[in-house]
């Protein structure tokens, strides 16, 4: 099989595809013969080696290789012991691919049966590919918040993967929704029927921030004494008795019951998913370039 690799850090160009042997579910996981997968602004970030700069990971050995890909959709084509799925169910599901051989940017991949769920029925396979990551990171967010109904929370970054899924969560939550956004995708947000501004037009005193770009301590300013700000960037220091949360995916305890409760609101429709622009598995390089220019408007997806 085919999968997107690369062995030096570097720009776009240090990608390539890879033959590698058909992995084996082992107990409690499952083959998922890809149909779509989500290319992350993270991905860039792992190929240009800053991860490691960060102390994200250790600096790997010579002679590395590495894979890429968090988010998938396709059918399983093999089961390993102690699983429910079934060969031949359309699954979404998704695996943090820092480090690893092999990512969900290939033609099959293996994942954990707790990180996988039922795709949406009806949805295009590049689009439910967009839920996994930036849902469930979104629903992490959103609960850790801890806001009451009629509470006021703002969205740096609405249009962005995480942004898009918080804000609609957040209103379904009975939430009062202002979002950051620039033209002409603020109309898709307030669509949504969140408020929109851009950062010189923002609220104070509000109850919570999302920051999901990184904006880090200046985020504060905008938020009351004692409200919080949660963030998926980084930690930051909070003051005036605000508190702050960084969340990750891996805290989000149920995985994959929660992914197939955000998998059927997509089904009905109840959760809209970003435009997905697809691009074949062979130009992820391709690909990498085209979300680095900006402006795609949606996710990018590959599809091998």
């Amino acid at each position: 099989m085919k999968a997107a690799v690369f062995s030096e850090f570097g720009g776009p160009e240090v990608l390539r595809l890879a033959d590698r042997p058909e992995p084996e579910p082992r107990a409690g996981e499952v083959r998922i013969a890809v149909e779509a997968a989500v290319v992350h602004p993270f991905d860039l970030l792992t190929r240009a080696g800053a991860i490691v700069r960060a102390g994200m990971v250790p600096a790997p050995e010579h002679g590395f290789e590495w894979g890429l890909g968090w988010d998938c959709v396709g059918r399983i084509d093999a089961v390993g012991d102690e699983v429910d799925l079934q060969v031949g169910q359309r699954v979404l599901g998704m695996q943090p691919a820092i480090a690893v051989p092999t990512g969900a940017q290939a033609e099959r991949v293996v994942l954990a049966a707790g990180s996988v769920a039922p795709a949406p029925e009806g949805v295009e396979p590049t689009r439910a590919a967009t839920l996994p990551l930036d849902g469930l990171t979104a629903l992490a967010a959103i609960e850790a918040a801890e806001l009451a109904p009629g509470r006021h929370l703002v969205v740096f970054g609405g249009t962005g993967g995480i942004g898009w899924f918080a804000v609609q969560l957040a209103l379904r939550a009975g939430l009062r929704v202002t979002a950051t956004a620039g033209e002409p995708d603020a109309a898709h947000v307030r669509a949504l029927g969140a408020e929109v501004v851009d950062r010189n037009s923002l609220p104070r005193a509000v109850d919570a921030v999302l920051d999901t770009p990184g904006i880090g301590a200046a985020a504060l300013t905008v938020i009351r004494d004692g409200g919080t700000l949660v963030t998926v960037a980084g930690p930051v220091a909070g003051d005036r008795g605000i508190r702050s949360v960084q969340v990750r995916v891996s805290q989000l305890d149920r995985r994959a019951e929660r992914l197939g409760e955000l998998s059927s609101l997509a089904a009905t429709g109840d959760l809209v998913l970003p435009v997905a622009l697809a691009m074949p598995l062979a130009d992820v390089a391709g690909a990498h370039r085209r979300l680095a220019a900006g402006g795609v408007g949606g996710r990018l997806v590959l599809v091998p």
